[in-house]
């Protein structure tokens, strides 16, 4: 099992899908006593195998590789389709992107994603959104990959237990990008970070890491006060140098301070927070098709606005606290995370 205790710094760079985890990010993390990350939930086999390689080229030190446990998802019926078509036809954006209805399948094979896993050997492997096959945890293990598996409720939390991972990400609501519980149309009992992760150490055996709104040294230390062995900060890192983030998002996180970060399903069809924008707006209330099929078809808007800067129109994942977020090369930030950590546990 990995020992985070051994870490430099106890934080996790959090997986960021869409190419925001780079090499260079995932390295200089590693490289100065915390864990790398990807976010490989949509990559092909062939560019999980060459982002690895880079990295591995890089430093020596602990990387995390992240995928989603897409749940089996159909289409709806042709009038729902045709609804959810003509919302994004009819949204007021410059140029003339393709939206469609894809094809099946709606998502990779984890199987096949996994194979450079298996060859290249990262230290950690992290699910999110569910449980991966009980064969995937059974091969991560036999290689000495340890596993973890992101949980928003207790519940969550003993049946990631029950499968035989080694840690629990608790992600509280105020984190980024998708949210992790399992069942999105059940309950959300939406727990903050710390609390979550109190009500994981009390009813776990497991070591728990937390995660959300955690932007700076004493947020770390509050976690680990809470009993946490280690925090995961996504939104921290997105203005780093290194980070892979459009330029239209690093601009918006730095000066659209008058904004808030909401939840939507309009993008990806399932709960994901990001900061408020134009095409959040519109589709409140619109008809959206089922995860991940909604995300493949905004996906030519979504591009069209990063070809011309246009934030309004983009994901711009991020976390509650993001008015926090700090412009610094990756190294400079986690030197700055460890020196307060310092202060606040002094």
């Amino acid at each position: 099992m990995f020992n985070f205790s051994k870490l430099t710094v106890p934080l996790i760079q959090a997986p960021m899908a869409g190419g925001i985890n780079t090499p260079a990010l995932a390295s200089e993390v590693a490289n100065v006593g915390g864990v790398g990350s990807f976010g490989f939930a949509y990559s092909t086999p062939q560019k999980i195998s060459e982002d690895l390689l880079a990295t591995k080229a890089l430093t020596n030190g602990p990387i995390n590789a992240n995928f989603f446990v897409f749940s089996p998802v159909d289409l709806p019926t042709i009038s729902i389709q045709e609804q959810a078509i003509t919302s994004l036809k009819n949204l007021p954006i410059d140029g003339e992107p393709s939206i469609s209805i894809p094809q099946a399948p709606f998502f990779p094979n984890i199987e096949d994603q996994l194979q450079p896993i298996w060859e290249h050997r990262p230290a950690i492997l992290t699910f999110h959104l569910g449980l991966p096959p009980r064969s995937v945890m059974e091969k991560a293990r036999s290689l000495g990959i340890a596993v973890g598996i992101t949980a928003t409720n207790l519940e969550e939390a003993i049946s990631i237990e029950k499968a035989g991972a080694d840690f629990v990400i608790a992600q509280g609501i105020e984190a980024g990008g998708h949210r992790g519980i399992f069942h999105p149309d059940q309950f959300d009992e939406k727990l903050t970070t710390i609390e979550l992760t109190k009500r994981l150490v009390k009813g776990c055996s497991s070591p728990i890491i937390s995660a959300g709104a955690i932007m700076d040294g004493a947020d770390i230390a509050r976690a680990l006060k809470a009993g946490a062995v280690a925090a995961q900060l996504g939104t921290a890192f997105l203005c780093c140098e290194e980070s892979g983030a459009s330029r239209a998002h690093k601009d918006y996180l730095l000066t659209q301070q008058n904004r808030h970060s909401v939840f939507t399903k309009g993008f990806s069809g399932r709960p994901a927070r990001g900061i408020d924008n134009q095409f959040i707006q519109l589709m409140e209330n619109k008809p959206v098709l089922p995860f991940p099929i909604q995300n493949t078809m905004t996906a030519p808007i979504r591009q069209l606005a990063g070809q011309t800067n246009y934030g309004e129109y983009q994901s711009l994942w991020a976390g509650q606290d993001f008015k926090r977020v700090r412009k610094l090369k990756a190294k400079d930030l986690v030197l700055a995370l460890k020196e307060e950590l310092l202060i606040a546990q002094s």
